[in-house]
């Protein structure tokens, strides 16, 4: 039997304007159909709805292998080029989700392309039995920009995160002797949905239909230092009980939400004086997306290890776990991965940080994010009774909605409709991560475009 792809796309589909583009959103069919509200990017975030980018069609009507894990918008993305995208019918979309943080050069980069082609003429996978030049080159790479002194290699930030909780574990039992071991986590936190990963994201909604959920987790308000000094000092009540703290610098689907100095830094102090890890989840915020490689740079305080996935591979499924010495737990048998760290992802990472640092794209991001932020904020001053405030680092930034006004869900479907694709993170933040090559050009369009389906629902 034939393989036919689910999407055709006819050449005529994709013929170009003079300017290069495929022209506008309402260049061809014009509207996008109705979606139904949800809460966030992960889970139920937009309805259910069809398959098709021009109508709702009933899940019956259009068959599908793919289990319905996800709430899709009803759009077939084709193509894409720097920050843009093309559905099947050829309206252009400003990408402003990059794969929720994953694209980082954008998409289709030619030094991405040109590394990847030849890393799949010499070698794309081999077993961890061996040593594999691309993986160490890659964990080097990652050491002389981080506090780091060893990777570890998976495929996603949930791996990345299961592996912190088994060096949290081993931490417990080796170094402060717990036989149970606690780790500790943040309110409105995500670290991923494999069992522990969600587990340790402290939101309810996400563990319902799969408990018993994984033992050793307690929780605290992200930010209040009173309330974690409270935790600490309750769980260790009778002795040595907590391993580590896993926390975001900053919680990118719990709203957008920035850690505050202080309190990571008390953090800090108390993690040493009881010789707790303190873990940093930089799955979101890393790889250069707040400006600095790293988003405890921002905070100024450096954690025992952290986790990175998502901007990593450029869009090729990576994901790492990195330690400082004093915390190297891990040992032959105690952990593994089939696929992780295989030459193909290790080039794509490798590559990712030689083009950040060819472009200079640290400064870039600082730049192009506070101009995407001074121009949200702006747009803040001119709806207050709509938008509430803007809030996030870099190119990772979160507009805050005011109560009884439009939803995130409203926001981003309204924004579809004007060719601009963002991200709910929750229903009172809208969350716009573009590519880290996204100019103040497409700042200005974004912005524009995101005004307009503001207004469309006043």
């Amino acid at each position: 039997m034939p393989l036919v792809p689910p999407f055709a796309v006819s050449q005529a589909t994709l013929e170009t304007g003079n300017d290069g583009s495929l022209g506008p959103l309402d260049s061809k069919s014009g509207s996008v159909p109705e979606l139904v509200d949800g809460l966030d990017s992960k889970s139920s975030a937009f309805g259910h709805v069809g398959s098709s980018p021009t109508a709702p069609i009933p899940a019956a009507a259009v068959p599908s292998a793919v289990m319905d894990t996800y709430a899709r918008y009803p759009l077939a993305l084709v193509r894409g080029k720097g920050v843009w995208v093309w559905d099947q019918e050829g309206r252009r979309y400003l990408d402003a989700v990059a794969g929720i943080a994953v694209c980082t050069l954008g998409h289709s980069n030619s030094a991405l392309r040109r590394a990847l082609c030849w890393q799949l003429g010499t070698l794309q996978h081999v077993s961890n039995l061996y040593r594999i030049p691309e993986q160490e080159a890659l964990a080097e790479a990652l050491v002389q920009r981080s506090c780091a002194d060893r990777v570890f290699f998976c495929n996603s930030g949930a791996e990345a995160n299961e592996a912190a909780i088994k060096l949290a574990r081993k931490h417990g039992h080796q170094v402060r002797g717990i036989e149970r071991p606690l780790i500790l986590t943040a309110e409105a936190s995500f670290h991923g949905r494999t069992l522990a990963a969600v587990t340790a994201t402290g939101q309810p909604r996400y563990h319902q239909g799969f408990q018993p959920m994984v033992e050793g987790f307690r929780y605290f308000p992200y930010n209040d230092i009173g309330a974690f000094e409270a935790l600490l000092e309750a769980s260790e009540a009778e002795g040595p009980a907590v391993a580590a703290v896993l926390v975001e610098p900053l919680q990118g689907e719990g709203g957008v939400n920035p850690g505050d100095p202080a309190f990571f830094r008390r953090v800090r102090q108390l993690c040493d004086e009881r010789r707790i890890l303190l873990i940093f989840d930089e799955v979101q915020i890393g790889v250069g997306r707040s400006g600095c490689w790293w988003g405890y740079e921002t905070l100024g305080v450096e954690p025992d290890a952290f986790t990175a996935a998502k901007g990593l591979g450029g869009g090729i499924p990576i994901g790492a776990l990195a330690v400082k010495a004093s915390c190297d737990h891990l040992r032959p048998g105690d952990h593994a991965s089939t696929f992780g760290g295989n030459p193909l992802a290790c080039r794509a990472g490798l590559t990712v940080l030689e083009e950040i640092e060819r472009r200079h794209l640290l400064d870039h991001v600082q730049d192009v994010g506070n101009q995407l932020r001074e121009q949200l904020q702006d747009l803040v001053g001119r709806y207050p009774e709509q938008l509430g405030g803007v809030r996030g680092w870099g190119l990772l930034q979160g507009v805050v909605l005011q109560p009884g006004g439009p939803t995130a869900p409203d926001l981003v479907k309204a924004a579809l409709a004007e060719g601009l694709l963002l991200v709910p993170a929750g229903t009172a933040v809208v969350r716009f991560v573009p590519p880290l090559v996204i100019k103040p050009r497409h700042v200005r369009k974004l912005v524009k475009r995101f005004e307009r389906a503001l207004q469309h629902l006043l």
